[in-house]
């Protein structure tokens, strides 16, 4: 063979992996409402069908999960669950749902975030499967997953079973950030013994949910039921995909979660918004989660202070905006943005920690637990331990609680791994 034939089928052969490679990387994840779809609905045939979504229950070409299972000759849908911001998002942040009727298919809705947050046995009535699609966030303090659980523990006393069609985890798969909750703090923003990051798709998480007896009620106080559970997996997700990395379209699941990168700010800086009055997070402006600011910072001070930390995969810029909404309207504030350069290797959680000593070392008047008193509680809450507030609030160096933070990741990946379906 002459040395012309070998380069020619050797170029072949290195266009041909080309394309495959660049197939491999286009390949678009198909979520689970798609994949029961390409099933025939199997599972739900003959049943008579309860779903809890909200706008984020879509496939890939902005289908609503509602208006799908509505309209398939084999499914009988018969009513609708609506979580916080209603099944078609029509509420706003910490707003109250009622119960209703849905405009577009006429079917009964009923409200799992106002009065009521655990479905009771009439709204469950005549019901033989609940299913479950709503985009996760990754974050424990996210209701979403609490408003699953509690459905969960509802239809495991009324004998129905639960079917969750899985999405993406848009922190990925692979990072587990937090400490465990601990008894005594239980709540609607950590209902369940696992870290604030989990690392979990929503439908490994009911998996481990169900079996490791971590269902035990909106505060952890009940002894744990397990209902009978299906999941439907995605198809083609990897653990070490970001969102973006699916290729899927992104509909906000609650209205300052705009975009994929929101989830991944939320839970580097949710835990310091709790408190009021203290750092603008970019709630009311079009950065939400994505800035610490206040009209008393330098900014040219603060991102220096950040810059000396040298923390691994983050890197603040100066930022100086006016929110048109919120407490701080109108206002000129000054701070930094975030950005994750290497987000395997940053700690997120720790973030706003580094923030908020940094903010503590140039204006030691500027203390969030004496600024917001009244908030302690809910931040005790959604750190799910007193630990971290107790002990950060003396110095507000993250030396003194990053060890305690981080305690529980390796036990909490080696019981997860059993679950993971990816």
């Amino acid at each position: 063979m002459s040395n012309r034939s070998i380069i020619s089928i050797t170029r072949a052969l290195v266009t041909t992996i080309a394309i495959l490679v660049t197939s491999a990387l286009g390949a678009q994840v198909r979520v689970g409402i798609e994949v029961l779809e390409g099933r025939g609905f199997e599972g739900l045939e003959g049943k008579r069908v309860g779903l809890v979504t909200n706008p984020s229950g879509i496939d890939s070409h902005l289908r609503s999960t509602i208006d799908i299972l509505n309209s398939a000759p084999q499914v009988d849908l018969k009513k609708l669950f609506a979580p916080e911001h209603g099944v078609r998002g029509d509420i706003y942040a910490g707003g109250r749902v009622e119960d209703g009727k849905d405009p577009g298919t006429g079917l009964p809705v009923y409200s799992v975030y106002g009065a009521t947050r655990k479905p009771t046995p009439e709204m469950l009535s005549g019901l033989d499967i609940v299913v479950y699609d709503i985009q996760d966030v990754g974050s424990r303090s996210y209701t979403f997953i609490s408003t699953l659980g509690l459905m969960m523990r509802a239809c495991a006393e009324q004998g129905i079973e639960v079917m969750v069609l899985d999405r993406p985890n848009p922190l990925g798969g692979e990072k587990v950030e937090g400490c465990l909750v601990e008894d005594g703090f239980h709540s609607f923003v950590s209902e369940f013994k696992i870290p604030y990051i989990y690392g979990l798709t929503v439908g490994e998480l009911a998996m481990l949910i169900n079996e490791e007896g971590l269902n035990r009620g909106e505060k952890g106080d009940l002894p744990p039921l397990k209902c009978k559970l299906s999941v439907i997996p995605m198809d083609g997700w990897k653990r070490n995909m970001l969102y973006k990395d699916t290729k899927l379209p992104w509909v906000l699941p609650s209205p300052n979660i705009p975009y994929p990168e929101s989830a991944i700010n939320y839970p580097s800086s949710g835990i310091t918004g709790e408190f009021q009055g203290y750092l603008n997070i970019g709630i009311g402006y079009t950065l939400p989660f994505e800035v610490f600011a206040a009209e008393w910072i330098d900014a040219d001070l603060l991102k220096a202070r950040l810059d000396s930390y040298n923390l691994p995969g983050v890197a603040f810029r100066t930022i100086h905006f006016k929110p048109f909404s919120g407490s701080s309207q109108g206002v000129l504030l000054h701070g930094v943005q975030f950005h994750y350069t290497d987000f395997a290797a940053a700690c997120c959680t720790l973030t706003q920690f580094y923030v908020m000593q940094a903010v503590h070392e140039l204006y030691p008047s500027k203390n969030p637990f004496k600024l917001s008193p009244g908030r302690n509680n809910m931040f005790d809450k959604v750190c799910g331990t007193d630990y971290v507030r107790t002990h950060f609030e003396r110095r507000l160096k993250v030396e003194d609680i990053s060890d305690y933070w981080s305690k529980d990741v390796e036990s909490f990946k080696r019981l997860s791994r059993k679950y993971l379906m990816y």
